[in-house]
């Protein structure tokens, strides 16, 4: 069904929930249970709870200060509007404007009785509990993102070897016909990863940043680097010079296509050492076509190099990580 989503049903259902406690109670201005909850629920935990903070402080902000002023100047629309202008600076100030839909409805509950009471209190004090508690048992129950992650995961990955290889085949062929869609849609499933791992770290309390933010922010500046290596890739693959290192570098093309998702970057990266100096012990260059050739053929040895060094960057510090939180563990135990 459209529409239905899974914050829907708990949102629905936590709605359901509160007004029926609610009128449990016999509360008066019960049915506002719900509209906590439809107010206070959001996509992740940590959003959720930060929405209830700003929402329960200006509530009961207004409902102390909303009484005061209403017992001292009456019961007037002028004074409820005047309290307005008074009321919201103080919620900018304090930086829980967030909550000031909430607060005016409480303050709107003391007007419309036109009176102020312990009793009338402690019913609007109930009402704010039932209702943001509800809001957070509901939200407390998240669906697992993980599957969704490692999903595109391997399409990222895919899309990287797909590239690569075109990358190879391009270098051995310059009537290669190729439309670079690969990258733009690699593009496109690293920004939707990104926001799925964000929402998963976010409906963990006290997580932060994990292996999979790290995972796909590496991605992403290796993106920036493909992008890079596409003109350059063109250029040298278009020229009519023949160096012996064209083939190398295609070849090395093939071999990363081939070992997206290998752990062992050392090895490539000998192999990109081994073909620099290959480069470096040439005789120079005979014309200015040969120079030009060669000198962005280096360049994408350099480019080709950073590819692989962010990798190992992360994998090196997600290791070192890794290890701390065992130490740890270890003291503790």
């Amino acid at each position: 069904m459209v529409g239905m989503g899974y914050r829907t049903i708990k949102t629905a259902v936590g709605a359901g929930i509160a007004m029926w406690l609610a009128s449990l109670f016999n509360l008066e201005f019960a049915t506002f249970a719900a509209i906590i909850v439809i107010m206070c629920i959001e996509t992740t935990k940590k959003r959720t709870l930060h929405t209830i903070k700003d929402k329960l402080f200006a509530s009961l902000l207004s409902l102390v200060l909303g009484a005061i002023v209403f017992e001292l100047a009456g019961y007037h629309p002028v004074v409820f509007a005047l309290f307005i202008l008074f009321f919201m600076p103080i919620l900018v100030k304090a930086k829980i404007q967030n909550g000031f839909v909430t607060s005016m409805v409480v303050l709107l509950h003391i007007y419309s009785i036109g009176d102020v009471s312990v009793e009338i209190f402690l019913d609007e004090l109930l009402i704010i509990a039932i209702g943001m508690g509800i809001a957070i048992l509901t939200n407390s129950v998240m669906p697992s993102f993980k599957e969704d992650i490692n999903q595109h995961k391997f399409k990222v990955e895919e899309k990287f070897t797909k590239i690569f290889h075109e990358f190879h085949a391009f270098l051995q062929d310059k009537d290669r016909n190729w439309d670079g869609k690969e990258i733009k849609e690699a593009q496109g499933l690293i920004n939707q990863a990104k926001s799925i791992v964000i929402q998963d770290i976010e409906n963990h309390l006290y997580r932060e940043k994990n292996k999979d933010y790290y995972y796909f922010n590496m991605r992403s500046e290796q993106l920036e680097i493909v992008k890079r290596m596409v003109t350059i890739v063109g250029i040298v693959a278009s020229s009519e010079v023949h160096v012996k290192q064209k083939g190398m570098i295609a070849d090395l093309f093939l071999y990363i296509s081939k070992n997206v998702r290998s752990m062992n970057i050392d090895y490539s990266l000998d192999l990109l050492e081994a073909y620099e100096q290959s480069i470096r012990e040439m005789d120079l260059p005979k014309s200015r076509d040969e120079f030009e050739v060669r000198a962005n053929l280096f360049y994408l040895n350099f480019e080709m190099k950073n590819y692989l060094t962010i990798k190992k960057k992360i994998m090196d510090q997600l290791g070192a990580k890794s290890k701390r939180s065992k130490e740890q563990e270890g003291e503790e135990s």
